[in-house]
């Protein structure tokens, strides 16, 4: 299936209680829309669910908060449980849910086709519906930027990657890292080491650990905490990268740079068109053009040629001129994926399992 470039194929947690963010005369007014998000971390875990936390509240911000009325839950699991807190919010008189984790997406499906009448949106999944979209960002742009930093960077030439759950998007992240470390690093190796959960600190600084310990100067995540940048400004001699949120307060090391979430355009776009009543389902797939994916100040401890080379290849895939999966890429078995000059197209990039050549190991399934 052809992608444009904004049209992407594409008990509950005893912590979380559903919250309401209003002003008391909004409850009271019918003209009030509802819009209820579920989120698979705490709101304050620093990088993916604060980022959505935060761009759901600059939604309010922006429309006004006598116009729109913001439910909420955290600390989803996801399966059975993202199904009851979506149907709850549905019940409750909810216009529309965002449901913000991968894992959400067949339970956004049923519970969909359950109330026609209320619109979902889905993050980062591919299934869609009457009235159902789905949405996401184009992050392996953000690692293209990573991995040519870390690349560099490196003096033990060994790079930890802390993955979360094998999909395609963190495939396709460890992948472009990979590419772009290789290509400033010849002599560049990947460790890495699955975790398959989104977020667990303590699990996280345990698979930091193991890396640091196995020579890895540079650590990657794609995991939501704090806690891999913790453990390497404990180590020493160790950057890492703030994920989905800037996690500047380890700047100006660990934390060299960051991939930033910006999910609040949205958001704003997408609530504005059910008060209005033009919501249509679809698909997108945004990126650092427009400004959904955004990259993290590069602190001082970056060499200003590193620097500017990184800042130089954003600059390229903003524009359009680079693309962070251009040929000659074999895949990991050494048959040619992408040959000389060519570029992959969305539909294999949805759906990348496989990694790209020099990266050892096999992808989960």
């Amino acid at each position: 299936m052809l992608l444009k470039k904004r049209s992407f194929l594409a008990g509950a947690a005893t912590a979380a209680a559903m919250t309401a963010l209003s002003t008391g005369a909004a409850f009271a007014q019918d003209d009030v829309t509802k819009v209820g998000f579920v989120y698979v971390g705490p709101i304050n875990d620093g990088g993916w669910t604060q980022h959505h936390h935060e761009s759901a509240m600059k939604m309010v911000e922006e429309i006004g908060s006598d116009k729109v009325e913001l439910v909420y839950q955290e600390n989803v699991p996801e399966g059975p449980d993202a199904e009851r807190a979506m149907t709850q919010m549905a019940l409750n008189g909810a216009d529309i849910i965002f449901s913000t984790s991968f894992g959400y997406m067949d339970p956004t499906v049923n519970v969909a086709a359950k109330f026609p009448d209320v619109k979902f949106e889905h993050a980062t999944g591919y299934k869609t519906g009457d009235n159902m979209a789905a949405y996401s960002a184009r992050f392996y742009e953000g690692r293209a930027v990573q991995g040519t930093i870390a690349g560099h960077m490196t003096e033990s030439n060994v790079i930890g990657y802390i993955a979360s759950v094998p999909i395609p998007e963190v495939v396709r992240g460890i992948n472009s890292a990979y590419l772009h470390a290789k290509k400033v690093n010849p002599d560049v190796e990947f460790k890495i080491i699955w975790l398959y959960t989104w977020m667990d600190p303590a699990k996280e600084a345990d698979a930091a650990r193991t890396l640091i310990e196995q020579g890895a100067d540079v650590i990657l995540q794609h995991t939501d905490s704090t806690a891999p940048l913790a453990a390497a400004q404990e180590a020493g001699g160790v950057i890492g990268f703030g994920q989905a949120g800037d996690m500047a307060e380890y700047a100006p090391s660990p934390r060299v740079s960051s991939i930033i979430d910006n999910w609040a355009p949205y958001y704003i776009e997408r609530v504005e068109a059910v008060m209005d009543g033009t919501w249509e389902s679809h698909n997108v797939w945004e990126g650092i053009d427009t400004g959904m994916v955004g990259i993290g100040e590069i602190t001082e401890v970056v060499p200003e040629d590193v620097k500017a080379e990184a800042l130089e290849i954003k600059d390229a895939i903003a524009s359009g001129e680079y693309h962070p999966f251009t040929g000659p890429i074999n895949k990991q078995d050494g048959s040619v994926w992408l040959e000389e000059g060519e570029v992959a197209d969305d539909g294999t990039l949805a759906g990348m399992m496989f990694y790209v050549e020099g990266i050892e190991g096999s992808v989960p399934q």
